[in-house]
C-alpha cells in the first residue's frame, strides 16, 4: 500500500532508532517530522495536519500516553501508532483500548511496520479502524459493512435499543464512495405523525395552511448520499405507502406537487422492533418489508461484546472528562470489574450515560462502581467491592485474559505470548473462566 506523499510525525529519543525509521520511510516517499522530546511534539503537533504519529512510549521529557491523550483531546487526531520495549506492553495495551490506532515491539520487522501504516492511512481503511469496536462480534460487523459499502442495495440494520444502529449506518456512509455525500438521518418515532411525511417527503408552497414556501424534505436533501430511517417500525400505513412508491419508482412528490423528484440516495432503515411480527399483524406491509431488507445487518448487544465495555468505558470517559473540569485520573479496576458483570439492557447509550454522570459528578480520583451505579444500596455496593479473595482474583484474571485477547485480535497463541503463559494454560483458564477466543 503506497505511503507516498504522506507526512508522518516520528516521536522517538533513539537517534539510532529515529535515523533508521526516518530513513526508510524516506525512501518510500513520506515526509517525516521527527522529534526527540515529547513536549516539541505537542507543539507542533496541534498546528500541523499528519496522516499518522509514530510514538515511542517512554520519552526523555513527557510519557507518550501523555502525549496521546493531549493529541485526542483535538478533533481528527492522526491515528497513533507507539513503538515500544517489551516492559511496555500492558501499556501499549490500554492505549490501544484508549483508542491508539497499534503498537510494535521492539526490534520490528521494518516491512510489517511499513504495511499497517499503509493500511491505517489509506482513507477508506482507516475510517474503519476499530471505529466500532474490539470484539470479534463487532469486527464481524465492520467486516460485512464495509463490503456492502459497495452496492446500492436498501440495507435493513436490526438491533436492541441502544445498541449502536445510527453509529452502523454512518459507518456504512463513511465507507462508501459516497462519503463525502450527506447523511441525512430522520427518527421516524421521534416526529408526530401528520409532520413526518412532510418532513420526509417536503411540501410545495401553498399545500397547507402554515406552507409559505417550498421545504425540501430528507429525502431530497439526501441528495446522492444516505437516507436513514430509524425506528421504521413507526411508520403510519400511508407513509409506508409512499415510502414504497419511493423505493420502487426512485422518485416521490412533494407534498402538493405535481411533478416527481427524483430520489438519487440509499436507503437506510433501522429498527429494534420485531418487522416479521408487525407484518404478521398488519401493522407493516409486507412488500416494503421485502423492499427495505435486501441486505440485513444485526448490530450486537454490549452483553455479546464484553472485551468493548472497557475500551468504550476509556473514550467515553476521555470525551466527558475533555468538556468539565473534573478531578477524576481515571477509571478503578473495581469500577471495570462492575461494568463486565452488569446486564446493560441499555447497551452503549446506558454505558455512556452512565460514564458521563460518573465524570460530572464523581469526587475522588477514579471512577467507582458506586459512580457507575449510584442506584445500588450501600451494602450490595460493599458486596461488590469486597467479594471474597478468589473472586477478585478470578474476576482480574478473567478482565486481563480478554485485554490480551483484544489486543491480539482473539489469537489466542499471541495472547498466551503478551501474558507469558503456555497455549495450552491460556486454554485452560479460558474454559474455566468461561471465555472463548470469540468472547
Amino acid at each position: 500500500m503506497s505511503l507516498s506523499e504522506r507526512v508522518i510525525g516520528l516521536v522517538e529519543d533513539d537517534q539510532i532508532m529515529g535515523e533508521s525509521i526516518v530513513q526508510r520511510l524516506s525512501l518510500e516517499g513520506v515526509t517525516v517530522k521527527w522529534w526527540q522530546r515529547g513536549r516539541d511534539a505537542a507543539r507542533e503537533m496541534s498546528s500541523n495536519k499528519f496522516d499518522a504519529i509514530v510514538c515511542d512510549i517512554r520519552l526523555p521529557d513527557v510519557s507518550g500516553e501523555d502525549l496521546f491523550r493531549e493529541a485526542a483531546r483535538s478533533s481528527g487526531s492522526p491515528p497513533f501508532v507507539f513503538i515500544t520495549g517489551y516492559s511496555d506492553i500492558d501499556q501499549a495495551v490500554r492505549l490501544m483500548r484508549a483508542g491508539a490506532a497499534d503498537y510494535f515491539t521492539k526490534p520490528f520487522e521494518i516491512d510489517d511496520f511499513l504495511v499497517r501504516l499503509g493500511e491505517l492511512m489509506s482513507p477508506r481503511l482507516a475510517t474503519g479502524s476499530h471505529v466500532l469496536g474490539l470484539a470479534p462480534a463487532i469486527k464481524d460487523l465492520e467486516r460485512l459493512l464495509t463490503r456492502i459499502a459497495k452496492l446500492n442495495s436498501t440495507v435493513l440494520i436490526t438491533g436492541e435499543t441502544g445498541s449502536g444502529k445510527e453509529v452502523a449506518a454512518r459507518f456504512l456512509h463513511a465507507m462508501s464512495s459516497t462519503g463525502d455525500r450527506p447523511f441525512m438521518a430522520v427518527n421516524c418515532a421521534a416526529i408526530p405523525g401528520e409532520l413526518l411525511e412532510s418532513e420526509l417527503l417536503g411540501h410545495e408552497k401553498g399545500a397547507f395552511t402554515g406552507a409559505s414556501q417550498r421545504h425540501l424534505g430528507y429525502a431530497e436533501r439526501a441528495g446522492e448520499g444516505i437516507l436513514f430511517l430509524d425506528e421504521i417500525g413507526e411508520l403510519r400505513s400511508e407513509l409506508q405507502a409512499k415510502l414504497l412508491r419511493l423505493i420502487e419508482d426512485k422518485s416521490f412528490f412533494r407534498i402538493g406537487g405535481e411533478r416527481p423528484v427524483p430520489f438519487k440516495g440509499r436507503l437506510v432503515a433501522a429498527t429494534n422492533a420485531d418487522l416479521p411480527k408487525l407484518v404478521s399483524a398488519g401493522r407493516f406491509r409486507e412488500d416494503l418489508y421485502y423492499r427495505i431488507n435486501v441486505v440485513s445487518v444485526r448490530t450486537p448487544p454490549l452483553r455479546e461484546r464484553l472485551q468493548d465495555i472497557p475500551w468504550l468505558m476509556e473514550r467515553f470517559f476521555a470525551e466527558s472528562a475533555s468538556r468539565v473540569e473534573t478531578s477524576l485520573k481515571g477509571i478503578s479496576s473495581l469500577a471495570e470489574e462492575a461494568a463486565l458483570s452488569y446486564g446493560w439492557p441499555g447497551n452503549i447509550r446506558e454505558l455512556r450515560n452512565r460514564m458521563e454522570r460518573a465524570v460530572v459528578l464523581g469526587l475522588g480520583q477514579w471512577v467507582m462502581p458506586g459512580d457507575l451505579f449510584p442506584e445500588q444500596s450501600d451494602d450490595s455496593a460493599l458486596a461488590l467491592q469486597m467479594g471474597s479473595l478468589e473472586d477478585i482474583r478470578q474476576s482480574a484474571e478473567k478482565r486481563h485474559i480478554l485485554r490480551a485477547l483484544a489486543a491480539t485480535g482473539g489469537e489466542v497463541g499471541a495472547a498466551s505470548k503478551l501474558l507469558g503463559i503456555g497455549r495450552t494454560t491460556l486454554w485452560e483458564k479460558m474454559r474455566r473462566l468461561g471465555l472463548s477466543a470469540e468472547t
